[in-house]
């Protein structure tokens, strides 16, 4: 049995990008649209937007506790001293 061909999916330009991508493919998979082979390939493509859009969360994050010290504060409570 030969294997499908592999193609290399370019990485999105940005987080909103990726995760717009990403609710396509679930909301197409919830629809069962789509043969196996498309299903497994949407999926592996979604793993690879889930990993894009951690690391950017992840990566947002660690500036956040840059600038803030490594001191992450409550924006509600702040939002109400300044009153």
């Amino acid at each position: 049995m030969a294997k499908a061909p592999t193609r290399s999916t370019p990485a999105p330009e940005s987080f909103e990008d990726a995760l717009k991508e990403l609710e396509a493919i679930v909301d197409a998979m919830e629809n069962g649209d789509g043969a196996l082979e498309a299903s497994l390939a949407a999926y592996q493509r979604g793993v690879e937007l889930l990993k894009f859009c951690q690391d950017k969360l992840g990566a947002a994050e660690q500036k956040v506790r840059m600038l803030e010290n490594g001191e992450l504060r409550d924006f509600a409570s702040q939002a109400g001293e300044a009153d």
